[in-house]
């Protein structure tokens, strides 16, 4: 009697220990630092979206390591100073990731705060300083403007034999940083810049921009602003017949763009780290995936949030533990292939910095949607 006791008494300890552990220990909370409304709101929603799928096919197949993720959605508002907060709140809740902003100025402001509580910090935000700056808790799933820019520039000189470029770009820390990396490959490949024209976050009137590319010298154009203003750009270049290419990278070409523009999206091009059109048995699943879940069609945001919880999984399985400052030190220079996680959908490697090297794409949009011209390698074989 005294031995079955002594058994009832150990196992009241251990259930007394089990509910005194944090929830955290037993979940991977993620928390989502995202657009939901404002001029950016469409990013941050789709990457939102391919978050929340991926968690369910996750969770579903038993988590990682026996722990499932658990999300909280804080709404940046688009905003930089309530992105701050956010991440801040974030770090209060002691995530074991941040995924977001996705907008640039939003990030580089948010990220000192993760970076302070060691925590990894998903992003697809693409201004190059994001991860110059040396913080070792970024991981960019989108790609770098200093590694997207000489491609765009390498294909309006060879391909389109430009000599001169006009440029319309948006001014933000997003457009500042692609213009400035897109000069400075037009330059090294010696194409001149002809006019140069800023505009506004969310500008609604785009005609004085292109009556000013429409009277310049330049061969083609390169177009660089967020996905609601680039449609409101190429529906002003058709209706003022503006006759020359027009290229730019993925928010030119993106899936919402083209929905937006409609058939003044035709013709548009650029090179695009992920499309929803990419020709893999991977992309097909999750484009259908996507489509089936929410009625539309996944830009290169839901791509990227998709990606983030199998990356997550796919190093944390590696290493063979939940362990936030090893992850973010591992995750650098890591091979991660689709063939052991589908739900990567990419080969992918990250370098140091934070930045992905993998397989791109230069595309066109023909009849609403992105025809795939050329695969482009990463920048070295892994």
């Amino acid at each position: 009697m005294s031995k079955n006791l002594s058994l009832i008494a150990g196992l009241a300890g251990l259930c007394a220990l089990a509910l005194q552990i944090p929830a955290q220990a037993q979940t991977i909370k993620l928390a989502n630092l995202l657009e939901l409304t404002g001029p950016i709101a469409s990013a941050g929603t789709n990457y939102r979206n391919g978050v929340e799928l991926a968690v369910k096919e996750i969770n579903a197949a038993g988590g990682v390591l026996g722990r499932k993720f658990e999300t909280e959605m804080l709404d940046t508002q688009s905003n930089p100073g309530v992105a701050k907060a956010m991440a801040s709140k974030a770090v209060d809740m002691d995530v074991f990731a941040a995924i977001g902003p996705t907008f640039s100025g939003a990030m580089v402001v948010s990220a000192n705060e993760t970076r302070r509580a060691e925590i990894p910090n998903f992003t697809g935000a693409a201004a190059a300083s994001i991860t110059s700056q040396g913080n070792p808790y970024v991981i960019r799933t989108n790609a770098t403007q200093a590694t997207a820019m000489p491609k765009v520039a390498r294909y309006m000189k060879e391909t389109l034999k430009a000599q001169t470029v006009d440029i319309i770009y948006i001014n933000s820390d997003f457009g500042k940083g692609g213009r400035d990396e897109f000069i400075k490959a037009a330059l090294a490949l010696g194409m001149k810049i002809g006019a140069d024209v800023s505009t506004d976050q969310a500008q609604v009137d785009f005609s004085s921009a292109v009556v000013k590319v429409k009277q310049a010298s330049g061969d083609v154009l390169f177009a660089y602003t967020n996905e609601e203003e680039s449609a409101r750009l190429l529906r002003e270049l058709r209706k003022q017949g503006y006759a020359k290419p027009v290229m730019g990278d993925t928010t030119l070409v993106s899936q919402k763009t083209i929905e937006l523009a409609g058939e003044a999206a035709n013709g548009a091009l650029g090179v695009v780290p992920l499309t929803a059109d990419a020709p893999t048995d991977a992309m097909r699943a999750f484009d259908k995936k996507y489509f089936d879940a929410y009625k539309v069609r996944s830009d290169h945001n839901g791509i990227q949030g998709y990606t983030v919880p199998y990356i997550i999984k796919a190093v944390s399985e590696k290493i063979g533990k939940i362990d936030r400052k090893e992850f973010a030190a591992r995750i650098k220079n890591m091979p991660l292939y689709v063939k052991d996680y589908p739900g990567l959908l990419m080969d992918v490697k990250f370098n140091t910095a934070g930045d992905p090297d993998r397989v791109s794409y230069l595309v066109e949009v023909k009849g609403g949607k992105q025809q795939v011209l050329a695969e482009l390698p990463p920048s070295a074989p892994f």
